[in-house]
């Protein structure tokens, strides 16, 4: 098998660790990660994909002697919330921002985010 065929994407090998994290009852570091993965790649990979999730939001990172430890942080659906959050603190122009947004809602998601939007505001 070529090196090349050995490769995994981006997306697979932070797919790959967010279901490790997930699995696991403890915060687990690279070293341990790069044992789980099959075939495990460079321990410098495994430290990068971690920082770009945590960057992400995706996983909460914590001092453990002279590194850090790693835990499941969100679902997806969390994960592109926080996403979203961070596109609009980027904007200046919020409001319109958020009108554009609510204009590209098809009817049943406009009815859906009513909905959410009214249960926060209670009875």
């Amino acid at each position: 098998m070529s090196a090349s065929s050995n490769r995994r994407g981006w997306g697979a090998l932070e797919a790959e660790i967010m279901a490790a994290l997930a699995a696991s009852d403890t915060a687990l570091g690279a070293g341990e990660l790069r044992e789980i993965l099959d075939p495990p790649p460079a321990y410098t990979t495994v430290l990068t994909a971690l920082s770009r999730l945590h960057d992400k939001g995706a996983v909460t990172r914590d001092r453990s002697g002279r590194g850090h430890v790693y835990s499941f942080q969100r679902d997806e659906a969390a994960l592109r919330a926080v996403q979203m959050r961070r596109l609009l603190e980027g904007g200046k122009d919020k409001a319109r921002v958020l009108a554009r947004f609510v204009d590209e809602l098809s009817p049943e998601h406009e009815r859906l985010l009513q909905r959410l939007l009214s249960d926060l505001d209670g009875p």
